[in-house]
């Protein structure tokens, strides 16, 4: 009873995707026996999202709803050459403004915040990355959009694109699908349609019930061991924050592998045969938890921790960014969570830690003459990606300025700090 109901009430974006996952196969089964049209799959898809909205979010599903709309428009209006910049401006001006308004109802009013407003800031957050992606499409004409076109016919092409931001297998979680890639699956699932979900599924959700297992056995542990420290303030120590970060990972661990299981569920995701033969569902992924935790650099966890948004973000800020750029891109992450103060700077922290890395591997590296010391570096920095990784998140995730000056006062702020004297030295 006890891990059903940490999943039923601690993580009920979690449970919305798993109780979605029929509707999904459903959906796979009619459109692969012929059942459906074109356009009644690209409707079938984007009336899915709007139900699942309102289901889940009651009326804040308004806020994907403006954007859409205002998304739509946009694309009927705006040339390819300056739809981006119209697109990015309003959709993180709209975002922001409600980001604000929830740090104002925590900071200012003290008041708790209302559950389906965090999901749909959630969901207001993966709707920028699609909608952006878009217009980037467009703007670099990746896309053809319904620019130039009769008005019939612009209406009938603006479907597809109102069903790529509000496909429900997507919407409470990634991730990110290239708009070509998922309107070429909507248009040949039909005549060539991928092999039977069912084939990895058992797997996957065996997968997002090992990792919430996890998480629960962790978070007991927490609750009621003596890994704090005996320090007069009570403040805990480094193996208590490190444990605490895993079991914020771990849910995300869960959340991108539910997200995979809904996305293959309804077809998405099938990449081809292995050399064995069988079905590998592997195209559409946000990370893997082994692969991620085993990462021995800091740049590289960056690089695989919710791999979608990375490269969104290489793409929308790295790549277009004048100076700076590694910078840019952790601020302008930062300002995508929320601009909460613990954000602001567990970001600036991982963008310094990152640069050190850098410096750091490139000046050590030619030095490791013998393989005891290659691999006696590689545990050092495997240890201290850990560590620093372990900060970053338990400041990420914890938010207020309070939560994030208590965690300054522990030893574990001594690494982040390590990151500047590199920085400093090399």
């Amino acid at each position: 009873m006890g891990l059903l109901s940490l999943i039923l009430h601690e993580n009920l974006q979690l449970v919305y995707q798993l109780l979605t996952i029929p509707f999904a196969l459903l959906f796979y089964c009619l459109a692969t026996q012929g059942c459906l049209t074109l356009i009644n799959r690209h409707v079938c898809l984007m009336l899915g999202g709007f139900l699942l909205a309102v289901l889940t979010m009651g009326p804040y599903c308004i806020l994907l709803f403006i954007t859409s709309i205002v998304f739509v428009l946009l694309v009927f209006l705006v040339g390819p050459a300056h739809i981006h910049p119209w697109i990015f401006g309003l959709q993180m001006c709209w975002q922001t403004f409600w980001h604000f308004y929830i740090q104002y109802q925590q900071y200012w009013l003290r008041d708790a915040m209302d559950p389906r407003l965090s999901l749909a800031m959630s969901a207001l957050m993966l709707l920028s990355q699609r909608v952006t992606s878009v217009s980037m499409d467009l703007q670099e004409g990746k896309v053809a959009g319904p620019f130039n076109r009769s008005f019939r016919n612009q209406v009938s092409s603006i479907i597809p694109f109102l069903s790529y931001a509000f496909y429900f297998p997507a919407l409470l979680g990634g991730p990110l699908c290239p708009v070509n890639t998922y309107m070429t699956f909507v248009e040949q699932i039909t005549i060539t349609p991928p092999p039977s979900p069912l084939t990895i599924l058992p797997s996957k959700l065996l997968q997002v019930l090992a990792l919430t297992a996890l998480k629960y056995l962790l978070a007991s542990f927490l609750q009621s061991s003596r890994l704090r420290s005996s320090s007069p303030v009570g403040s805990p120590g480094i193996p208590w924050i490190w444990v605490f970060s895993l079991v914020l990972r771990l849910n995300y661990y869960a959340h991108w592998k539910a997200s995979e299981c809904l996305n293959n569920a309804a077809g998405l995701g099938f990449s081809g045969r292995g050399p064995s033969g069988g079905a590998v569902w592997d195209r559409l992924s946000d990370g893997d938890a082994w692969e991620i935790e085993s990462s021995i650099r800091i740049s590289a966890f960056a690089r695989r921790w919710n791999a979608t948004t990375a490269t969104w973000l290489r793409r929308l800020v790295f790549h277009r960014s004048s100076g700076a750029w590694l910078l840019a891109t952790f601020a302008f992450s930062a300002l995508w969570h929320g601009l909460h103060p613990g954000q602001v700077m567990g970001f600036l922290g991982w963008a310094i830690a990152v640069l050190a890395d850098h410096r750091l591997h490139a000046h050590v590296g030619p030095r490791l003459s013998t393989p005891w010391r290659k691999g006696l570096f590689t545990c050092l920095s495997w240890a201290y990606t850990q560590v620093v990784i372990a900060w970053v998140v338990a400041v990420t995730e914890l938010r207020s300025f309070e939560t994030a000056s208590l965690l300054g006062t522990t030893p574990i702020s001594l690494f982040p700090l390590a990151s500047v004297v590199i920085l400093i030295i090399l």
